[in-house]
């Protein structure tokens, strides 16, 4: 049986049960006061009320779960949310606002705000090291889109926004969107964010040419001498895995969304470290991958006007 003919995909009862399981997994919470006493929140019923509409006996206010989260004065209905978190979680690549429009039968401003919703949903509050004893880190900078106001310079990525990654073998991936390619942007993410007894992996770049003082080690392949693995005893020097993560991001951003307005840039980052972080390789298909996505809504608001102008997917 089809994950999508879950009742939670089609029927708005269903779909809020679904959701109050994953924000409330204790029962309902006030968001207004933070009441939890289940004696003194009652739901509120008769043919004018909203589904999922609940009162706190404490306060006095009426909620729903998705009060607090990105879905907050959404006007969709929460089944639709539902599958467009299904479609954009198991969408490798992405899945563009125009197919989204098509699919569940919105407005394309509306299907590319919800995508932008669910995306800051997928971002991870979590900054805890990568790597650690044993591990290996990959890291690397590529470029992409075209900042504003610039002109097209041959040969360099000068009017391209730049991206920073770090891929753990067998694990994570973690992006940022910094100014340029630079050793003194560059070194303090991965400082930050790799733990100090990791190997480190990169290509031959200035950037890194101190790292090897704050980790365990620091190996480096020579891309500009055709060395793209090394072969070390028992180790394996090569930055293979970084660039398979960008392989799929270049073939989404240009070959799905098209294009990406730099003030965006880091929610699409977002999008695609979650699926590559929750990956079939690491135990999470399609529907758990969608149930995380969705857990991530909670303390999130993203604002139309705050989003600024439409893109082009």
């Amino acid at each position: 049986m089809s994950v999508l003919s879950e009742p939670h995909f089609h029927n708005e009862e269903a779909a809020f049960e679904r959701l109050e399981a994953i924000v409330w997994p204790e029962g309902p919470v006030c968001p207004k006061c933070g009441n939890c006493e289940q004696t003194r929140i009652t739901r509120v019923t008769g043919a004018t009320a909203r589904t999922g509409l609940r009162r706190c006996l404490e306060c006095k206010k009426q909620f729903t779960v998705k009060v607090g989260t990105v879905f907050e004065s959404s006007h969709v209905p929460l089944h639709k949310w539902w599958q467009a978190a299904h479609l954009l979680a198991s969408s490798k690549k992405g899945i563009s606002a125009h197919q989204l429009h098509r699919t569940l039968q919105v407005q394309y401003k509306t299907a590319w705000f919800m995508f932008h919703r669910l995306r800051e949903a997928m971002r991870s509050g979590d900054f805890s090291p990568m790597g650690g004893e044993g591990k290996q880190v990959e890291v690397d900078e590529t470029y992409i889109g075209r900042l504003k106001g610039t002109q097209v310079k041959p040969g360099g990525g000068a009017h391209k926004n730049t991206v920073v990654t770090l891929v753990e073998r067998g694990g994570r991936a973690r992006s940022f969107h910094v100014d340029t390619a630079r050793m003194g942007n560059v070194m303090p993410i991965v400082r930050a964010n790799i733990a100090r007894e990791s190997a480190l992996m990169t290509d031959e770049s200035g950037i890194y040419r101190r790292a090897s003082q704050d980790f365990a080690s620091h190996d480096v392949v020579t891309h500009s001498k055709e060395e793209y693995v090394r072969y070390e005893g028992e180790k394996t020097v090569h930055t293979n895995t970084v660039e398979g993560y960008y392989s799929i991001f270049k073939r989404g951003m240009k070959g799905v969304y098209q294009h990406c307005g730099e003030q965006h840039l880091h929610r699409y980052l977002a999008e695609f470290d979650f699926r590559y972080s929750n990956r079939i390789a690491l135990g999470v298909d399609d529907n758990n991958r969608t149930v995380k996505a969705m857990a991530g809504i909670v303390g999130k608001r993203l604002k139309y006007r705050d989003s600024s102008d439409v893109g082009a997917e």
